[in-house]
């Protein structure tokens, strides 16, 4: 784990404003996608939401596996999941939580379009300035390791695993917005998983 990454946290009613705002973007764009594809696993949920709030029933998953833990890949990314509904001859809209390096969802969009895609857009809640792919949509640009809320146990059992750093970075986390008491369970939580 590289303990020189700075977080932010954004609750849930913050990334549901956020994908309200991003679900209006896509209307006004004039894109009417006939599926919506979740890059698993940080993407599911926005995909979900997507969905709900642009009232597209179709909803489908790609699998990319590409993190070792906070701020640490692989060399590249691998493709775990091939897209799990039909897109042949239509327009996918391909969702993830945030676009880092953006060699994910390229790779995530090269199988979208292997499969049949007649046309794909990227959406995403945040993107990286340093992407080698631009979402087409995305709702706020940030240099910082993301926490979501379905991903903070993840986040700090990575950072349990580089015991030195646990108390710098946990306060990172409460500095960024994280509840200290969530942080503390969470903790507690992973340290007792490691006592098994």
């Amino acid at each position: 784990m590289k303990t020189e990454a700075e977080f932010e946290a954004p609750t849930w009613n913050q990334i549901y404003a956020m994908l309200l705002r991003q679900a209006e973007k896509i209307r006004q764009s004039r894109f009417k996608p006939d599926i919506i594809v979740g890059v698993t696993r940080g993407g599911w949920i926005p995909a979900r939401v997507l969905s709900d709030l642009l009232e597209i029933s179709s909803l489908a998953t790609v699998g990319v596996e590409f993190y070792l833990g906070v701020a640490e890949t692989r060399k590249e990314p691998v493709l775990t999941q091939s897209v799990s509904g039909s897109v042949t001859g239509k327009k996918a809209l391909l969702v993830d939580d945030v676009v880092d390096s953006g060699k994910s969802i390229r790779l995530a969009r090269e199988r979208v379009l292997q499969q049949g895609a007649r046309e794909v857009r990227i959406a995403t809640v945040y993107a990286k300035p340093f992407s080698v792919t631009k979402p087409d949509y995305y709702e706020k640009g940030t240099r910082s390791w993301v926490v979501f809320p379905w991903d903070t146990k993840e986040t700090v059992r990575k950072i349990v695993e580089n015991k030195s750093a646990i108390a710098v970075e946990t306060a990172k986390l409460v500095k960024a917005g994280l509840p200290k008491q969530l942080v503390e369970e969470v903790l507690k939580e992973v340290l007792e998983d490691r006592k098994c």
